[in-house]
């Protein structure tokens, strides 16, 4: 009886084994008669590989011409690529063209003119910068707003566009399709505007110190609660969420959709030498017809930095960027009611106020030169 023991301990190991596998091929079976499409699955399980077929290259073709099926056991998924991921695009702003915008190259600063002396003078560079803003470099003969129709007004100062025949602004005006963009500060004195408008220009005036956001009067004249500047505010920084209403001019034609401006006419109290620079560094310039700029010479203006010689030479080189751009100016107005003031002293004969008016010589009357 005792060598009995032995061999009913084997007897019941191996029945253990049998019920085991038997268990198992259970499983197996059941498995597979539930989810056919897991037959390779439960094979990996087994420890069996599944024969491998050979590559085969990818099928060439648009779907419908391959005639072939998905093999039986796999799962068919289609993907459909959802209209959420791109986001809507505002109602201003066109969808951009395939490919997107060219790149250009990024400029950081201005190429400064070489000093008008030997030496760094504050003589020779005002007698220089004082000349070349009151020398006309193109002959306009049309610059009065009145020759139009519903144009009787006279404005408190003259911002004179050119509307020679050459150049196209006429041609957009006679059309009702100009655009006007006018940056000021609280300026009560709108009556450009309003004749802009009146002669069917599209009129768009920034100005902060307005109660609501966008106020339209009439067809062609709407107000906007922006400010532009030379940057765009940084929300993260706290001190620059008070200037949340402040965007530059690149940033608000793209929100805005608009792709030229046929006239840019800009009064910003100092503010106008680092808003040109801007514009010139970013190339926003090259979308504008003609500019009408207010510029104050009796300080330096808004982060301009440097002894007096220095600044007058970054005005002179601000002013030669425009030139290299094809800008002409045509028309200037010392402004005498104001102080005769030049970097807050009396000297040079100089206002510390003039009105510039540059036509852009690239925009002239030619087909299909002007875009929405």
């Amino acid at each position: 009886m005792p060598k009995e023991r032995p061999l009913r301990r084997g007897s019941a190991f191996r029945l253990c084994l049998l019920s085991a596998a038997l268990f198992l091929c259970l499983q197996l079976g059941m498995r597979r008669s539930w989810c056919p499409e897991e037959k390779p699955r439960g094979a990996a399980a087994a420890g069996l590989a599944p024969p491998r077929a050979p590559p085969r290259a990818p099928p060439r073709g648009p779907p419908q011409s391959r005639g072939t099926a998905a093999p039986p056991g796999r799962r068919r998924v289609t993907y459909v690529r959802s209209g959420r991921r791109r986001g809507a695009q505002p109602g201003c702003c066109p969808p951009q063209p395939p490919g997107g915008p060219r790149r250009k190259t990024v400029r950081w600063h201005i190429d400064l003119q070489p000093w008008a002396s030997p030496t760094p003078s504050l003589n020779f560079e005002a007698l220089r910068f004082l000349k070349y803003i009151s020398t006309s470099q193109i002959s306009c003969e049309h610059m009065n707003l009145s020759s139009l129709g519903g144009n009787s007004e006279t404005t408190k100062k003259p911002w004179s566009v050119c509307l020679d025949e050459r150049f196209g602004l006429i041609h957009r005006i006679r059309s009702k399709q100009c655009r006007l963009y006018s940056l000021g500060l609280g300026n009560d004195d709108n009556q450009f505007e309003i004749s802009m408008a009146n002669s069917g220009c599209e009129v768009h005036r920034f100005d902060p110190s307005i109660k609501s956001a966008h106020i339209q009067e009439g067809r062609h004249l709407w107000y906007h609660r922006l400010s532009v500047d030379w940057r765009d505010p940084n929300p993260a920084i706290a001190a620059h969420r008070l200037h949340s209403n402040t965007k530059k001019l690149g940033t608000i034609l793209n929100e805005f959709g608009h792709q030229k401006i046929d006239v840019l006419k800009a009064d910003v109290e100092s503010a106008e030498w680092k808003i040109l620079e801007n514009l010139i560094l970013e190339d926003v310039v090259e979308q504008i017809g003609q500019l009408v700029f207010e510029v104050h010479i009796h300080w330096p203006g808004f982060e301009v930095s440097g002894n007096d010689s220095t600044v007058v030479r970054y005005w002179y080189s601000l002013l030669r960027e425009l030139e290299l751009k094809d800008f002409r100016l045509f028309h200037t107005y010392k402004d005498l009611s104001k102080p005769q003031m030049f970097l807050k002293k009396a000297a040079f004969n100089a206002s510390s106020c003039y009105t510039l008016s540059w036509v852009n010589t690239r925009w002239q009357q030619q087909e299909g030169i002007y875009d929405v």
